[in-house]
């Protein structure tokens, strides 16, 4: 069954989290007190509501105790907070939030926020990624088509070779690092170094090959 979730604000960092969510095949419900933006909304989102996420009434009745993940986008602290409380009282397994401060952070973590970001350090799209997949677990955007990933090894990888696995071939991506647990890198990996169980792969490909990887019930 798919994961559920609802974003809350769309400005540029909302609306980002958004959209990639959804071209990921994501079910998105998004929330905003602009008519304007709702209406731009409706060309992407699964679903679009216009209300005001301070108000505890209109997110009840939007049902969002169902979903599985909010992501708090809004731009003003005070509302940011209460549309978190909100979430967090409605028993969403993880919320997110779009910090302003340091102190704004901290507030948040205090009142039990599963996660802070900082716009300027953690871009839309590989929050979203983040979201995505508990294999990924970081995603760097190096351009609209490209980015690299860190994921874990599934546990079919375990034990076999670069080249068993044959990643460029099955999901057109390319393996730039390996991990292991000891916290060494292997920057030049080679065809015949074998995958642990415990590894994490670090591999660039386009946007639409990792999301593949991420989709995969292979992975």
């Amino acid at each position: 069954m798919k994961k559920q979730y609802v974003v809350i604000g769309l400005g540029r960092f909302g609306t980002s989290v958004a959209k990639t969510l959804v071209d990921q095949d994501a079910e998105v419900l998004v929330i905003d007190a602009n008519e304007e933006k709702i209406n731009q909304a409706l060309s992407y989102a699964t679903h679009a509501v216009q209300a005001d996420a301070t108000d505890e009434q209109a997110l009840k009745s939007l049902g969002i105790r169902n979903f599985d993940v909010a992501c708090v986008c809004l731009g003003e602290i005070q509302s940011s907070i209460m549309a978190a409380l909100i979430c967090k009282d409605q028993g969403i397994d993880l919320v997110l939030v779009k910090a302003q401060s340091e102190v704004h952070a901290k507030v948040l973590y205090k009142m039990g926020v599963d996660k802070v970001v900082f716009p300027e350090r953690d871009m839309g799209i590989r929050v979203a990624h983040n979201l995505l997949s508990s294999n990924i677990l970081d995603f760097i955007e190096l351009s609209e088509d490209y980015g690299i990933a860190e994921l874990e090894v599934h546990p079919a990888w375990a034990g076999q070779t670069l080249i068993d696995v044959d990643f460029r071939k099955k999901y057109g991506i390319n393996i730039i690092a390996i991990k292991n647990a000891s916290g060494s890198v292997n920057v030049s990996p080679l065809p015949g170094d074998i995958i642990m169980s415990d590894d994490v792969l670090v591999v660039i490909g386009s946007e639409e090959q990792i999301g593949k990887l991420e989709r995969s019930g292979e992975r």
